[in-house]
C-alpha cells in the first residue's frame, strides 16, 4: 500500500502536467488564429486567390506550423513555438499591383530561400540585424497602418457593427488582453448575425491542397518577396528568439531558421506565405503557466502541433466560415488585432532622435502605397529611409567635405 501512494500521486501529477501544457498550447493557438486569420484572408484576396486557393493557403500554414513546432520542440527540448507571419500577411494585404496569385507564390518562394540562406550564411544574418531598428519598425508600422485604416473606412457602411466592436476591444484589451481579439470576433459575429449580415455558412469539410508552380515576376519578387523576408526576420524571428531567451532558453539560431525556411519553402507551393518563430503565442507557452518546470515546457510543442494540424486539416472550413461574415467585421477584427502592434512599431520607429527623420520618411513612403517600376511601397520605403540615414551619417561624420568656393 505504501508503494501505491507515490505511484498514484505520480499519475495524478502526470495528468495535471499534460492538461497544463495542452491547455497552454490550445490558448496560444486560438489566440493566434482568431485575431489574425482575417489578415491572412485579406492577403489572399489582395493577390487574387480563389476561395479554394485561400483554403489551401490556410491549410499550408497549418501544416508548416505543426511540422516546425513539433520538430524543433522535440529535437531541442524547448518550447519552440512557430506561427504564420502576421506582419507578412499584412504586407501582402497592403501590396498593390501583384499580377497573379502564382506571381505571389514566386515571392513566397524567394522569401523562404532567403531565410534558408540566412541560416546557412552567418554574415547575411548579421547584415539583417544591422538594419536600424527604427527603419525596420517604420516599415512595419506603415504596412500595419493600412489595415488599421481600413477598419475605420468601414464605419460609414456599418457604423453600429464597427463602432461596437471597437468599443468592446478597448475594454477587453484592459481586462483580458490575451483574448481581446477573440472576444471581438465572437461578439462581432453574434451582432452581425442579429443584424442579418451573415451569409449562409457552407458545408464544413476537410481541405483540398492545391499545388501550383510560381511565376517569376521580377517586380513582385523585389517588391513583395524581399520585404516579406525582411519583415518576417525583423518583426517575427528576432522577437521570437528574444522571447525564448527571456524565458531562460538558448535556442539554436541556425537550425531554427533552417527548419522554418524548409517548411516555408515546401508550403509556398500550396500558396502559403512565410512561417516563422512566434512571439506573443510563444510567450503563452514558455512561462510558468504552461508548466512550473522549464525543462518540461517543451511538451507544449507537440500539443501545439496537434492543434495546428487540425487547422491544416480543416482549413477549408475555417475559410468558408469566415467568408460568411461581413467584410466590415473582418476588417474590424484585423484592424483591432493589429492596432497594438502598429502603435508599438511607430513608437519604436520615432523614439530615436537621430533616426526620426529617416523613420518618418520610411513610414510615409510605405503608407503611400506607391508603386514604381512594378515594385511596391514597402521596398521603396525601406530604400528611402536607408538613403536618408546614410546621407545624414555621411554628412555628420566628416566624410563629406564642402567644395571650395
Amino acid at each position: 500500500m505504501t508503494v501505491g501512494k507515490p505511484a498514484a500521486t505520480t499519475q495524478r501529477s502526470m495528468k495535471s502536467e499534460f492538461v497544463s501544457v495542452a491547455t497552454a498550447a490550445l490558448v496560444a493557438t486560438v489566440a493566434g488564429v482568431g485575431g489574425t486569420l482575417p489578415v491572412v484572408l485579406a492577403a489572399a484576396q489582395a493577390v487574387g486567390a480563389t476561395p479554394a486557393e485561400a483554403s489551401s493557403w490556410v491549410s499550408g500554414l497549418g501544416i508548416a506550423t505543426a511540422l516546425s513546432a513539433l520538430v524543433l520542440s522535440v529535437r531541442y527540448r524547448m518550447p519552440i513555438i512557430t506561427a504564420w507571419s502576421t506582419p507578412g500577411a499584412a504586407l501582402i494585404a497592403s501590396t498593390a499591383g501583384v499580377p497573379s496569385f502564382r506571381a505571389a507564390i514566386g515571392a513566397f518562394v524567394v522569401s523562404a530561400v532567403l531565410i534558408l540562406l540566412t541560416a546557412a550564411i552567418r554574415p547575411l544574418g548579421r547584415l539583417i540585424e544591422r538594419i536600424p531598428s527604427s527603419i525596420a519598425a517604420a516599415m512595419l508600422g506603415g504596412i500595419l497602418l493600412h489595415l488599421v485604416m481600413a477598419m475605420f473606412e468601414e464605419v460609414p457602411h456599418q457604423p453600429l457593427l464597427v463602432l461596437s466592436m471597437i468599443g468592446l476591444f478597448l475594454v477587453s484589451r484592459v481586462l483580458l488582453p490575451t483574448f481581446a481579439s477573440l472576444i471581438v470576433l465572437i461578439a462581432g459575429a453574434v451582432l452581425a448575425w442579429s443584424l442579418g449580415l451573415v451569409k449562409p455558412i457552407p458545408t464544413l469539410g476537410v481541405s483540398t491542397l492545391i499545388v501550383q508552380g510560381p511565376i517569376w515576376d521580377v517586380p513582385t519578387l523585389i517588391g513583395l518577396g524581399m520585404p516579406l523576408y525582411l519583415v518576417t526576420m525583423a518583426s517575427q524571428n528576432l522577437p521570437g528568439f528574444a522571447v525564448l531567451r527571456a524565458s531562460g532558453y538558448q535556442p539554436p539560431t541556425q537550425p531554427v531558421l533552417a527548419v522554418t525556411g524548409v517548411v516555408s519553402l515546401g508550403t509556398a507551393f500550396l500558396g502559403a506565405h512565410t512561417s516563422n518563430l512566434a512571439a506573443i503565442s510563444a510567450a503563452l507557452c514558455t512561462g510558468p503557466d504552461a508548466h512550473p518546470d522549464p525543462a518540461r515546457r517543451w511538451m507544449t510543442g507537440p500539443f501545439y502541433a496537434l492543434w495546428w494540424g487540425l487547422i491544416g486539416l480543416f482549413g477549408a472550413s475555417l475559410v468558408g466560415l469566415f467568408a460568411a461574415l461581413p467584410p466590415a467585421l473582418l476588417a474590424t477584427v484585423a484592424g483591432t488585432a493589429l492596432l497594438g502592434s502598429t502603435a508599438s512599431a511607430m513608437g519604436a520607429a520615432l523614439s530615436a532622435d537621430q533616426d526620426r527623420l529617416a523613420a518618418a520618411g520610411t513610414l510615409a513612403v510605405t503608407v503611400s502605397g506607391i508603386t514604381l517600376m512594378g515594385v511596391g511601397s514597402a521596398f521603396w520605403g525601406l530604400v528611402f529611409g536607408l538613403a536618408i540615414l546614410g546621407l545624414d551619417r555621411l554628412l555628420t561624420t566628416g566624410r563629406y567635405t564642402r567644395p571650395p568656393r
